[in-house]
């Protein structure tokens, strides 16, 4: 278990990456709704299958980073873990090259965030005891009565 000033610290630490998620959340959405649109359609046939491609990945990338924040920012997360940060599909370094620019960077920020979130989150796991048998069982009874 965390002392008082690193729980303190971590829960500001997610509460800013929090807002950062949301916010390329934001320009994401925003990005692919429109800008995106057009620039998508001056690909190549080959090029517009690998935007639609990233595009899907960066959303599931964005959608495992904001469930992991929601998750350890909810009352008590950091005495009990929530689960860990779920599996990121990779982009490929040719593919990525291939993007118009703005894609590009937003592709790029999210590989950073997830990156940032996925050994933050390994840190936490490493701070964390061995589950307890005996302390397992008796949480299942108290969930069960």
């Amino acid at each position: 278990m965390q002392h008082l000033g690193s729980e303190r610290l971590t829960r500001r630490l997610i509460d800013a990456l929090h807002v950062e998620a949301m916010l390329l959340a934001d320009e994401t959405r925003a990005y692919f709704d429109d800008t995106g649109r057009n620039e998508r359609d001056g690909l190549p046939p080959v090029g517009r299958v690998a935007f639609a491609c990233e595009s899907l990945k960066i959303t599931t990338r964005l959608m495992h980073i904001i469930a992991w924040l929601i998750a350890h920012r909810s009352d008590g997360a950091l005495e009990r873990m929530p689960k860990p940060l779920g599996t990121a599909p990779e982009t490929d370094a040719r593919s990525l090259a291939a993007m118009p620019a703005t894609a590009r960077l937003l592709i790029e920020s999210s590989i950073d965030l997830y990156e940032r979130l996925r050994r933050l989150d390994e840190n936490l796991r490493q701070l964390e005891p061995p589950p307890s048998p005996a302390l397992d069982l008796i949480d299942r009874l108290q969930r069960a009565f």
